[in-house]
């Protein structure tokens, strides 16, 4: 069976803070981006702060593929290298080619220069650019379904190169594992069908379908860099409050709980207005099955795991916030107390003494 379609490379970085987007057009030729999903729904379905695209020269990789290339920035810090490469051929094809790449890592190198290169020509735009970047890669493998192709057909009679694309894998996978990949599926019609794995998906759906998809699967990802970033910074500063607790020795250390409290204090709220931000970026209203294939995808990718993490740390850190300030109160209650004592001393001092 000749197969149509392409497979797009996504590879996401957390470069800093924020992404003033009002600032980029100078640097970048880029324009709003306009979500389009199964059904034309923009009231129901949009983001809060639509992310910019821009379209870049095309890019040749060692192997000799040609790949369509763009950029997209998200105003959470967040930059999006997309590569797409046009196929044609059969499963056995189309499954050599998941097996290369999905778990190699030959575009590490070249999505890393391309990112570094654009972000010193856009750093005006950047608010605090990290010095050491966190990233995501995903692969999507997107066929055209053919007249009279239905997807229940499909996996019946190709499930196992299905699952083994969304694996990446060569070699013929257990039943077991055939079974649950084949589990995380859905459909919209009866020739279309997204099935998604936690680090590449295979889409069954018309040009306009797929990129409504791909679109999802790139924003999923993107949430998933910032929750790891949050986990990675609520972690540091638990470390260094538990640092802290455990040097005290005695009232004054006490006291000085205070500053260390202060700066836990920001940190909660800032990561709990970042994380509120990203989560609440997309907003659906109304599209059940986009809602629900974005909830697929975010499971699948590991973004509920991560959130679940930072949510965890967050209230270890209002605990320990309250536990360091209840202990400064006390210090602080202390030293007021020996102050009046002192007085009171001194007082009777000058009392008896006939002054």
């Amino acid at each position: 069976m000749d197969l149509r379609g392409s497979i797009s490379i996504l590879a996401l970085y957390d470069v800093c803070d924020e992404i003033r987007l009002k600032d980029l057009p100078p640097f970048i030729q880029g324009r709003v981006v306009t979500p389009s999903f199964k059904h034309t729904a923009p009231e129901y379905v949009r983001f809060e702060r639509p992310p910019l695209i821009e379209s870049i020269e095309p890019v040749l990789v060692k192997t000799g593929e040609r790949f369509e290339a763009a950029l997209q920035y998200y105003d959470y810090g967040v930059i999006s290298l997309v590569l797409r490469f046009p196929f044609s051929g059969d499963w056995q094809r189309l499954r050599e080619l998941a097996a290369r790449w999905v778990s190699s890592t030959a575009f590490d190198e070249l999505s890393a220069g391309i990112i570094r290169e654009k972000c010193e020509a856009i750093r005006p735009a950047l608010v605090r650019p990290y010095e050491q970047w966190l990233n995501e890669d995903y692969y999507t493998f997107h066929v055209l379904p053919a007249p009279g192709v239905v997807a229940t057909d499909m996996i019946a009679q190709h499930g196992m190169e299905i699952a083994q694309i969304v694996h990446g894998e060569a070699g013929t996978l257990s039943d077991c594992e055939r079974a649950e990949t084949l589990q995380a599926s859905m459909s919209y019609y009866p020739n279309d069908l997204a099935m998604v794995g936690w680090n590449a998906a295979f889409l069954l759906d018309t040009q306009q379908g797929a990129d409504a998809t791909i679109r999802l699967l790139e924003y999923a990802n993107s949430q998933l860099l910032q929750f790891r970033h949050y986990d990675e910074l609520l972690t540091r500063e638990l470390r260094e409050v538990y640092r802290v607790m455990e040097r005290r020795a005695g009232v004054l250390a006490e006291w000085r709980m205070r500053p260390a409290a202060a700066r836990l204090r920001k940190i909660l709220l800032d990561v709990t207005e970042l994380t509120e931000r990203t989560h609440h970026a997309l907003k659906f209203v109304g599209d059940m099955f986009t809602a629900r294939l974005y909830k697929m995808c975010v499971a699948k990718i590991g973004v509920t795991e991560y959130e679940a993490l930072v949510a965890d740390k967050l209230s270890t850190a209002e605990n320990l916030y309250s536990v360091m300030i209840d202990q400064f109160q006390q210090a602080r209650g202390f030293v007021l107390e020996v102050m009046v004592v002192i007085i009171l001393i001194i007082e009777l001092v000058f009392l008896f003494r006939g002054k």
